[in-house]
């Protein structure tokens, strides 16, 4: 059972990359809330879309807010989620 150079090559590759798609995620989650905040300075209207969003999240209809957002804002489902459920709290 001994492990091959080149399992041990891909390995590693593998790590690195993975560790490198979460240093780029967590880039672009800064970038997100930056913008967030300069549209906020700059006093800019939100995305209309979040008011639909929020009807629907008064309405108890979550999963219909984040297929509405994943299709509104190209968001990936996690994102969506998130995206929902940052409006949901900031009602709360």
């Amino acid at each position: 059972m001994s492990v091959s150079f080149i399992e041990v090559v891909l390995l590693v590759g593998i790590i690195y990359l993975l560790l490198t798609v979460s240093k780029m995620q967590d880039r672009m989650n800064g970038m997100k809330n930056s913008l967030e905040q300069m549209r906020k300075q700059m006093d800019l209207p939100e995305d209309p879309i979040n008011d639909d969003l929020r009807q629907l999240i008064k309405e108890g209809k979550d999963i219909k807010a984040v297929k509405k957002a994943r299709e509104a804002l190209g968001l990936s489902l996690l994102e969506g989620k998130q995206y929902v459920d940052a409006l949901k709290d900031e009602n709360s």
